[in-house]
């Protein structure tokens, strides 16, 4: 989620958190949201068109969150046990040392108010040898929290506790240690748009790339007369397994393996006249340089969505494939992560 660089904010309003300025985490919860959104757009719009040759129509308008505060279904929180026996648990400041927090303005409601039990938790009954850990807070649609990061695999959930949330009627199931947006509501609105471009109309054969816990093969499950899930970690591959079988999804196959070494072979196998569309979230470094190749070289995709976390690598990717003769459709940014610095840009491509 690397940030992208923004000019001095001009009207201030009274931030929600008492540590707003000291955590590092967020940088917008002194301005009014509809500015921050405005700043956000201007940004990633520059941004592109100072890299690429992008027109002004190419770009959607931005997308905001429906919840600016209280939206956060994970936190990574630090703790520390203090040379008196106290223990702390926070967020990282710029310089070494911890920030406590009571509470988390842009976590959901259940996370924040589950911080002090946390805390007095881990004061009575964390083993003595623990002096400092990084610890996973995570919740669901349902309101129940786990949490993770004592011990080897406390973040590893049995599937009973797996948390959940809900698109359009289907849950997809994720864990402590397993990657998930962490704005679950916006994910709809983000579902609702990529369905809304033509290339469904067709029932196309779905290719879910870095599929993760299969949140795109889940929400676009009825678009796709076929779908394959290409992912390489392994606790996410038996996350998506999961939620494939919970909904009896039959159409549906996973490859496990690196995307740049799997999907070669897979469209070689798949070489017919089915329109094919490819959806990409990867991690915030971008792709590699022969994922890159490999996707530009795809030309059997009749569009490929690009979800990126990172309007840097996002340029120097789309670069890319623009020098493979791609073109750009649309871009619309998302506020994944209002009051902070970080925004979610979906792209769409043709080749």
């Amino acid at each position: 989620m690397t940030s992208v660089s923004q000019p001095e904010p001009t009207t201030t309003i009274q931030p929600l958190c008492p540590v707003f300025g000291q955590c590092g985490g967020c940088a917008y919860q002194d301005i009014p949201y509809a500015r921050e959104l405005d700043l956000k757009q201007r940004l990633v719009k520059e941004l592109l068109q100072e890299k690429l040759a992008v027109t002004d129509d190419c770009f959607a308008p931005i997308v905001p969150s429906p919840k600016p505060y209280h939206y956060r279904n994970r936190l990574d929180l630090k703790f520390i046990r203090a040379r008196d026996g106290r223990v702390l648990i926070g967020f990282t400041p710029a310089q070494n040392g911890i920030i406590p927090v009571e509470a988390c303005p842009i976590a959901r409601e259940p996370i924040s108010a589950f911080l002090p039990e946390l805390r007095d938790h881990l004061q009575k009954n964390a083993p003595a040898r623990y002096r400092l850990a990084n610890l996973v807070v995570r919740t669901g649609d349902d309101g129940r929290v786990r949490w993770g990061g004592i011990g080897r695999r406390s973040c590893r959930l049995d599937p009973e506790d797996y948390l959940w949330t809900e698109i359009e009627g289907r849950r997809i199931f994720y864990s402590l240690e397993t990657f998930f947006q962490a704005n679950l509501s916006i994910l709809p609105g983000l579902f609702q748009r990529i369905k809304a471009f033509d290339c469904w109309q067709k029932n196309p054969v779905l290719f879910d790339l870095y599929a993760g816990v299969g949140l795109f093969s889940i929400a676009l499950t009825d678009q796709a007369r076929k779908i394959f899930l290409l992912e390489e970690n392994a606790q996410s591959t038996t996350l998506a397994r999961y939620n494939l079988d919970y909904h009896r999804l039959t159409h549906a196959e996973i490859i496990a393996g690196r995307m740049e070494e799997t999907l070669p072979t897979l469209l070689a196998q798949e070489a017919d006249d089915a329109p094919k569309v490819a959806v990409i979230d990867p991690p915030r470094a971008g792709l590699s340089p022969r994922a890159l190749e490999v996707l530009t070289q795809a030309r059997t995709f009749n569009r490929l969505f690009y979800l990126s976390c990172n309007p840097q690598t996002l340029a120097r990717d789309l670069t890319g494939f623009i020098k493979q003769g791609w073109t750009i459709r649309k871009i619309t940014p998302f506020d994944f992560f209002p009051k902070t610095r970080h925004i979610e840009t979906l792209v769409a491509l043709t080749p």
